[in-house]
């Protein structure tokens, strides 16, 4: 984790990781496949998602063998409360702007593991992905402001990122009442 509280690319697969085993108990290679497929389809390809090994949530004493389980590869993993605190932790950790690729696997794994926190700290969340929002709207507007006039499709360009972090927030602001 970073100084401002914010996540750390392989913050995001721990997050994934602790989430996926909140939701249901599975063998450590379903795991890893699982972490693997969903941080892929939303990153691509990428070295800075290439972190510790998830064994070191075992190290860490954050997941473990199911009980009764013989401790093999094909054992299911399971959370345990520290794990739990864990993941409770990263899901309220801020985010960095402006968004980015990393920023978009952790809103997306916030968003997919918000159940696991209580009401008030997911509304906390939508509030907190709301203010992102706004800060990356500040963001572009200015850049879009500082090349008024400027030949080219940059202002183009820089509308349709506009209209879609609009869109993003209005989502945000949106899911805020049923969480």
């Amino acid at each position: 984790m970073y100084r401002d509280n914010s996540l750390i690319p392989s913050d995001a697969i721990r997050l994934a990781a602790l989430g996926s085993l909140w939701e249901a108990p599975k063998p450590y290679g379903a795991l890893a496949s699982e972490v693997r497929f969903f941080a892929g389809r939303i990153v691509g390809p990428s070295l800075d998602l290439l972190s510790p090994s998830i064994e070191l949530l075992r190290v860490e004493g954050l997941v473990e063998a199911q009980s009764g389980a013989d401790g093999g590869e094909a054992a299911p993993m399971a959370i345990t409360a520290a794990g739990r605190e864990e993941l409770r932790r990263l899901l309220t950790a801020n985010l960095r702007g402006p968004l980015g690729e990393i920023n978009k696997l952790i809103i997306a794994l916030k968003i997919r593991f918000i159940a696991a926190l209580e009401p008030e700290e997911r509304r906390l969340q939508a509030d907190v992905l709301s203010e992102t929002c706004e800060q990356e709207l500040a963001r572009l507007g200015d850049l879009r402001s500082s090349h008024a006039g400027t030949p080219g499709h940059l202002l183009e360009w820089l509308d349709h990122d506009i209209a879609q972090v609009e869109e993003r927030l209005a989502w945000f602001r949106a899911l805020k009442p049923r969480l």
